[in-house]
């Protein structure tokens, strides 16, 4: 019988765990461009491929990603981590999308996706993905 409740236990909380994700949205990097209002504050995933990284700046990772969607200015996405990645790397971002971070001296970021985890992949994010001199 004991056997039986931890089991219970487990299986309620791996249900618990999987309903507060529930909200979290997989999203293409164009998607959060585009939505970004309605996304502000909320926990997004996203498949990307990392094309540039500037790490220690402001006590965080600055880490730019693409997904092949998108063109212009809907097709790059910065995301801020205490976790790294490497330039070429295919990752698996999940953030929190906040608006018009204001860092002071003139980093002003209208789009960010912040406190992100990172998990690397080795999935590609699509085959139309580049590397870009940002």
């Amino acid at each position: 019988m004991h056997l039986y409740k931890k089991t219970a236990l487990a299986v309620l909380l791996m249900l618990g765990f999987g309903f507060a994700h529930a909200g979290d949205a997989t999203k293409t990097v164009e998607a959060v461009n585009l939505e970004k209002v309605a996304l502000s504050g909320q926990t997004v995933i996203i498949h990307g491929h990392v094309t540039k990284v500037n790490n220690g700046i402001m006590k965080r990772n600055f880490i730019h990603l693409e997904d092949g969607s998108g063109s212009g200015e809907t097709a790059n996405l910065i995301v801020t981590s205490t976790e790294t990645a490497k330039v070429g790397d295919n990752v698996t971002i999940t953030g929190t999308v906040a608006l018009d971070t204001d860092f002071g001296f003139g980093y002003l970021y209208p789009l960010l996706v912040e406190k992100a985890i990172i998990m690397q992949t080795d999935e590609k994010a699509s085959s139309h993905a580049k590397s870009h001199d940002h």
